[in-house]
């Protein structure tokens, strides 16, 4: 028989169960901040018409999608069908599609797999989960719903229980490019963002060798280098951007909105958690106002966490009509790599099943069916173990897959009184079940016990009921 290699294929994560326990709660937890701010959830296909997405992917992204054809079908140049790449794109569709059955502002969560073809390596995949949340105005959508999308992502970063808090890198496009119209550059907008967006990623020098390679003057030069080296409070940044007397005025757009963005998240008690930082601008060219990005303060070697921005023409591939929006992204699978790989997310056990019920026999099998279903209808998760091995092993292995044992008996099942021994403490309390009625006795006198007959008992320590 031929071997056939079952290792995933390069870029897709798969994890033990232990670790896709805790990546499932985080992805629910998150999806229950969006909620608790006010964005529905949809789902959108991943599979798209190739045309909707090559409107707008351009560039690298473009290179980077998943055509789809059935197997069965005749080899084309081109498939009509694509995996989506992102949540955006199929979400301008989607607004497109059922204009007239939401209401606007139509705030949005989509939380699912997304797919891009690049070069798989550590902490980057081809098959990913992205959790996002976008708000989307017909005509017009007030500058506040961009403080509204950045808070809630920071709320939804709580939930991570991480060592420090997450910081919000702030800034605006309009900034740059008023600053850029100043400097009569805007022929070059697109190659001087593109050296901003790596800027961080390379030496002050060489940023500086890269403006100076697209024939910038040096004061022209200076100018970029001091724009974006800008960063920290508002009210130190909006100074210093107000003091460089920039007469344009898509600059002092920019200006003023990221000043009351800032301003809006401070009234909330977000000051800590925030930063105006004139070094973001974001790689995707339909941003068209604020921009953000969220690091980790004490890790900055991962980079960014989750970004996002303004977007205020992205409908305009689909319709003539105007759809401005803003939105934010958590990469998860990303996200979750890298802070495993440096410790820096919870890994305890406690979301394992509560309950594992180990019958001595099969004599007890129908017993631990019926308790299993009234804890079950206490939403309790519970599982029994049916295996023919001996009770030390059956023991065992239950204290691998659950967090409580309970140990049926032919004396259990007489008595209506069990044990529970919690894995984690090695402690073990009162617990009854009769006539369909549960009963954890919490607060049962603590009894140690010395006795051998006793299944818990560990002959060098008594044990302890609570």
């Amino acid at each position: 028989m031929k071997k056939i290699n079952t290792s995933p294929i390069s870029g897709a994560q798969e994890l033990l169960p232990e670790s896709q326990l805790i990546f499932d709660n985080l992805k629910t937890k998150i999806a229950k901040v969006y909620k608790q701010h006010g964005y529905y959830n949809i789902e959108t296909p991943c599979i798209e018409r190739s045309e909707i997405l090559f409107a707008k992917a351009g560039g690298d992204t473009e290179k980077q999608i998943y055509e789809v054809k059935k197997t069965g079908d005749k080899a084309t140049p081109n498939s009509t069908q694509a995996l989506r790449f992102d949540h955006t794109v199929p979400l301008a569709r989607y607004v497109i599609e059922h204009e007239n059955d939401l209401n606007f502002p139509f705030k949005v969560a989509q939380i699912g797999l997304n797919f891009r073809g690049e070069r798989a390596q550590k902490g980057r995949f081809r098959e990913f989960y992205q959790c996002d949340i976008d708000i989307i105005g017909r005509e017009k959508l007030p500058l506040a719903y961009d403080a509204d999308v950045i808070s809630t992502l920071l709320h939804a970063f709580a939930i991570f229980d991480l060592d420090t808090p997450v910081l919000a890198r702030i800034s605006n496009r309009k900034i740059l490019t008023g600053l850029l119209e100043s400097l009569d550059l805007q022929a070059k907008t697109s190659e001087i963002s593109n050296i901003i967006d790596h800027a961080e990623k390379v030496t002050p020098e060489q940023t500086k060798v890269s403006l100076e390679e697209l024939k910038l003057d040096k004061y022209q030069v200076k100018t970029i280098l001091n724009l974006i080296a800008l960063s920290g409070a508002r009210s130190e940044v909006i100074t210093k951007l107000e003091n460089l007397e920039i007469k344009n005025a898509t600059f002092e757009q920019g200006v003023a909105e990221l000043d009351q963005v800032l301003g809006l998240l401070e009234t909330i008690g977000l000051q800590d958690q925030i930063s105006a930082d004139l070094a973001i601008i974001r790689g995707l060219d339909y941003y068209t106002g604020t921009v953000f990005e969220f690091i980790l303060p004490e890790h900055k070697n991962i980079g960014s966490v989750a970004g996002g921005g303004r977007y205020d023409n992205l409908t305009n591939y689909f319709s003539d009509k105007l759809f401005p929006g803003v939105g934010g992204s958590i990469g998860l699978t990303r996200l979750f790599y890298v802070l495993s790989e440096h410790n820096l997310i919870n890994s305890s056990s406690q979301n394992l099943t509560e309950y594992a019920l180990i019958p001595v026999s099969e004599a007890e099998n129908e017993y631990a069916f019926k308790l299993a279903d009234e804890l079950r209808t206490k939403h309790h998760s519970t599982t029994i173990v049916l295996t023919d091995k001996k009770l030390g092993d059956k023991l065992s292995y239950a204290a691998k897959i659950a967090a409580n044992g309970i140990v049926i008996g032919d004396e259990e099942i007489k008595t209506g009184q069990l044990k529970v021994k919690d894995f984690a403490t090695g402690k073990t309390r009162d617990f009854s079940f009769v006539a369909e009625s549960i009963t954890e006795s919490d607060n049962a006198q603590s009894t140690p016990t010395t006795d051998p007959t006793d299944f818990w008992t560990d002959p060098s320590e008594p044990s302890t009921f609570l």
